[in-house]
């Protein structure tokens, strides 16, 4: 008798699965945050990265560019 109630209680569990379903919902929410943080994060240095570059390849046209969008912003901010 203790050998079926044993079976019956895993069997339970299995089907239930509350403890593996935690354990698996908390691996992959852990997961889906960590990538999120990675896709957030490394494009924006990508892109500060490359903006470096080019600034310090060719300063005059990284001046102008920054005096026009400059300009721009005052123009709608003023208006």
């Amino acid at each position: 008798m203790s050998d079926t109630s044993s079976k019956t209680a895993q069997m339970r569990s299995a089907i239930s699965g509350s403890h593996t379903t935690s354990n698996a919902s908390s691996v992959a929410t852990e997961k889906l945050q960590q990538a999120g943080q990675h896709f957030v994060t490394e494009p924006a240095r990508d892109i500060f990265g490359v903006l470096k570059d080019y600034a310090l390849e060719k300063p005059d046209v990284t001046a102008l560019w920054c005096f026009g969008l400059g300009l721009m912003v005052g123009w709608k901010l003023r208006g």
